[in-house]
């Protein structure tokens, strides 16, 4: 299988997983136009083909997962209100592909976590977190406010009143934070984090993709629908037509005769 080649990310496919490393370690894997235009195009990629199944987004480094946006290129993205707006539009065009690709994805999170780079992971379906990882909105301390995301993706993953805390005051949280209000799914040694994340990714390859795609899209879109009978109506319409198919067939005669499922 091929992989595309970048000049700001790494992107390989191997085994029904693709990696996608943010590799600006020197600036702690800060994203720029360049970097988030490839980013762009790598989950692009990773969407339309079929024989990946799953995703994965890591920093490259031990220090950081993603600092966010790389501030020396500011004062040219916010120099007016268009350049301003398209650099906003293109993170936001991101999160929402993220979160419209029907494959799950996990964020790999190793070391800083912050601003934009908090803003990816909160997209992702999974954060798991090496035990150096930190988390922040830091975007006040600089005089602006989240803008991919991150004020309206982090009240829903984690209470209100906390994640106002954390976007009034800039401040990060340690890891053992992040774990204790929810904001990440696991804490692990950070020389085990690859490795665990990988064995989850092999687990999700193994699993129905249909199965997972349905649950995905129900659990996002009930999300946002503020109407709890809208969601349980999607979720009812969507078991039952997917119950129809082989894939559940095939699953439900696997278990009965005590054999591994052989999903299409």
């Amino acid at each position: 299988m091929e992989d595309k080649r970048y000049e700001n990310i790494i992107y390989d496919k191997s085994e029904k997983i693709a990696v996608i490393t943010l590799n600006r370690p020197d600036k702690l894997n800060a994203i720029n136009m360049e970097m988030a235009m490839e980013l762009k195009d790598a989950l692009l990629d990773l969407e339309k083909d079929e024989n990946i199944k799953v995703g994965i987004i890591t920093g490259a480094g031990e220090k950081a997962f993603c600092v966010g946006g790389d501030i020396s290129t500011f004062p040219k993205i916010l120099a007016n209100i268009t350049s301003s707006y398209n650099w906003n539009k293109l993170g936001y065009d991101i999160h929402r592909l993220m979160e419209r690709i029907e494959k799950p994805l996990i964020a790999a999170v190793n070391g800083h976590c912050l601003a934009g780079g908090l803003e990816i992971a909160l997209a992702c379906d999974f954060i798991i977190a090496s035990d150096n990882a930190s988390f922040g909105l830091a975007e006040i301390t600089i005089g602006i406010v989240p803008a991919w995301g991150g004020m309206i993706r982090l009240p829903r993953a984690i209470p209100a009143r906390k994640a106002k805390e954390m976007i009034y005051t800039g401040e990060s949280v340690s890891v053992q934070e992040a774990a204790r209000i929810g904001l990440v799914n696991r804490v692990v040694p950070k020389s085990q984090l690859h490795e665990v994340v990988n064995e989850i990714a092999k687990k999700l390859a193994d699993k129905s993709s249909l199965a997972l795609k349905v649950a995905k899209n129900v659990i996002n879109y009930g999300l946002e629908t503020p109407d709890i009978d809208a969601g349980l109506l999607m979720e009812r319409g969507a078991a039952g037509i997917f119950a129809a198919g082989e894939d559940s067939k095939e699953g439900v005669s696997a278990f009965l005769e005590k054999r591994k499922p052989k999903f299409k």
